[in-house]
C-alpha cells in the first residue's frame, strides 16, 4: 500500500523525498506544486482537495487547523528537540510512516506524531 503525502517546505528533504518515492509512496512538495512560502492553510486546502497526508515539522500551526475540525487527509508531524540527538533521522521517519501505515488505523482526519510511531 502507498500513500499520498505532501511534503511541507519546512521538511523538505531530498533524500527523504527520495526515500518515500523509493518506499512506493506517491510524494510531491509544496515547492513541485507552487506553494512555497504559503500559508499553513493553503498548504492544508490543497492536502485537502488532492487526497494527500501532510508531512510536517511545523506541528504547532497544523495542530491548530487540524482542531479547527477541518477535514483532511491526515497530517504526520514530526517533532524536533533541542536534543539534536534525539531527532528523527529520515529512515526513522520512513520506518514510523511504515508502522502507522501497517497498523491499519484511520488516518483520515487524524493528527500524528511520527516520533510516536518510530518502534
Amino acid at each position: 500500500m502507498s500513500l499520498k503525502l505532501l511534503i511541507d517546505e519546512d521538511s523538505l528533504s531530498k533524500p527523504l523525498v527520495k526515500l518515500l518515492r523509493k518506499a512506493g509512496h506517491d510524494v510531491v512538495t509544496v515547492n513541485e506544486v507552487g506553494l512555497s512560502g504559503k500559508s499553513d492553510l493553503i498548504v492544508l486546502n490543497y492536502a485537502i482537495e488532492t487526497g494527500r497526508i501532510i508531512v510536517t515539522h511545523n506541528c504547532k500551526d497544523f495542530e491548530e487547523l487540524h482542531e479547527e475540525n477541518i477535514a483532511h487527509s491526515g497530517i504526520f508531524v514530526i517533532r524536533n528537540d533541542y536534543n539534536y540527538s534525539k531527532n528523527m533521522s529520515r529512515q526513522e521517519i520512513l520506518k514510523a510512516i511504515a508502522n502507522l501505515e501497517a497498523s491499519s488505523i484511520p488516518l483520515a482526519n487524524q493528527f500524528f506524531s511520527l516520533n510516536h510511531w518510530n518502534y
